[in-house]
């Protein structure tokens, strides 16, 4: 594929017209994606779980009671009962992908320790599950127009509250989402 072009460290905005109801007003960021498919978390999916009770199922006694009420989120549908935690990169963790440079991707349990005792990464989102697709799977529904992309930037994921965040990435390319419809038109 020498026209390939990768959405990693991207947002994939979905569109009106897109009725899967594990994607429906979703933003996701891909940390992951080659011509053999892609891979992201959803970003605005507050579960009705914290941090706490993933820190009760795992038997984790947490000495940093501050990252206690942190929610998880629901990242996806694949794997739903694996965690996977986006970062600012502090720390050194067994199981990382730098996606971006200030932006990681870890799934092992290290830096949740770390998170539970006050000297994990400052700014993280925890989920359970992920987003996949397979070859040209997300290529496809982009041009159905189930997806808008915008290069992804820290502050939407670590700084707004995730009720914000669909919006704020829509911004990032100057577009008022209200303004959006779910039809597409081609010529």
């Amino acid at each position: 594929m020498a026209d390939f072009t990768s959405l990693s460290n991207q947002f994939l905005i979905a569109m009106p017209s897109l009725a899967d109801p594990n994607f429906v007003g979703s933003v996701t960021y891909i940390c992951d994606h080659t011509p053999e498919g892609a891979m992201g978390i959803i970003v605005n999916r507050p579960t009705e779980m914290t941090l706490e009770d993933v820190f009760q199922q795992l038997g984790v006694t947490a000495s940093d009671q501050r990252v206690l009420p942190h929610p998880v989120y629901f990242g996806g549908p694949v794997l739903p009962e694996r965690g996977f935690i986006l970062h600012r990169p502090e720390g050194n963790w067994e199981s990382s992908l730098q996606v971006a440079p200030g932006i990681a991707l870890t799934t092992s349990r290290d830096v949740l320790n770390a998170m539970a005792h006050g000297y994990g990464p400052r700014d993280a989102i925890f989920a359970l599950g992920y987003a996949g697709w397979g070859a040209g799977q997300l290529e496809a529904e982009m041009s159905d127009n189930a997806w808008l992309t915008v290069p992804a930037e820290a502050h939407v994921l670590f700084e707004m509250p995730p009720e914000a965040r669909w919006r704020a990435a829509a911004e990032l390319i100057g577009i008022d989402p209200r303004l959006l419809t779910g039809q597409s038109g081609h010529a």
